[in-house]
């Protein structure tokens, strides 16, 4: 089985693209290469690889080409991780106060996991029993085509430890699809983004929730609006935060039982993967 995952996981991680629009070619990257010229580093002392400085201006720019271009395809997720960098310190700052009070939580801020399919034990995830969340992660990501990979690394934010925090969401949300039993169609994405924009706070999260709806047709709205919705944002007001959960040793765990310890109930409609996005 993962012979097969392994193809479609390449190719939709050739297929991310990167910041070429109009919008976004004022903001230029000052970089300093280190000796061993493995890493990139921002001109900013003790900050992370990758890191572009920009100044409240051009945030505000980035943003504003950003969620334009987010508007008219959602499935540009370059675009949404810029809105969502430029858009999003004071939802990050709250995050990082939950997590360092939470001891799961400090744990990752300080032990710093990646979501990777380097990282992943896929043969030992494949081998768990159906029901554990380790081998119903695995078939949300077969069924959906989709890979851990694809998550965009981290430019905007100017702090180190947000900057993971920011990371560590994007690396979670398939995780979040899961523990919802929501698959990557249009509707599916929207009631993750209601349950996201309650948990987090996230801007990015609050817009999505807001405008999506507007791609759905009747049938998908009635649904939304009756039941999904209400579930989605219910839930995430009153879960456990999800960013303070070490899921890489939570993958033996049975997914009712994750779900009961982050206060979470399962979905009252059940979807399922579809390849039209606009389902």
């Amino acid at each position: 089985m993962w012979h097969r995952l392994s193809n479609p996981f390449l190719r939709l991680n050739q297929r991310q693209g990167s910041l070429t629009s109009k919008g976004f070619k004022a903001v230029r990257a000052h970089r300093l290469h280190t000796g061993s010229a493995e890493l990139t580093y921002s001109c900013y002392d003790g900050l992370y690889p990758g890191h572009i400085q920009t100044t409240s201006f051009q945030k505000a720019l980035l943003a504003v080409g950003s969620g334009v271009a987010a508007l008219q395809n959602p499935y540009r997720h370059d675009m949404v991780a810029v809105l969502g960098e430029t858009t999003g310190h004071l939802a990050l700052l709250n995050l990082r106060d939950r997590m360092r009070n939470d001891p799961e939580g400090y744990t990752i801020l300080t032990e710093r996991p990646r979501i990777r399919l380097s990282t992943l034990d896929l043969e030992n995830m494949a081998s768990l029993p159906d029901g554990s969340f380790g081998r119903e992660y695995l078939r949300f990501l077969e069924d959906n085509k989709v890979t851990p990979d694809s998550r965009a690394e981290v430019k905007f934010v100017d702090n180190e430890e947000l900057a993971y925090i920011m990371l560590r969401y994007r690396e979670v949300h398939d995780l979040l699809h899961t523990l919802l039993g929501m698959p990557t169609n249009m509707l599916g994405e929207v009631a993750v983004k209601w349950f996201e924009a309650a948990q987090t706070g996230l801007p990015m999260c609050a817009l999505g929730a807001v405008l999506g709806p507007l791609r759905l047709n009747s049938s998908r709205l009635e649904s939304l609006f009756t039941s999904l919705g209400p579930w989605a944002l219910q839930n995430g007001r009153r879960a456990r935060c999800v960013l303070c959960i070490f899921y890489e040793r939570r993958w033996e765990q049975s997914l009712e039982d994750l779900r009961q310890e982050l206060n979470i109930e399962p979905p009252p409609v059940i979807l399922r993967a579809s390849n039209k996005r606009n389902t």
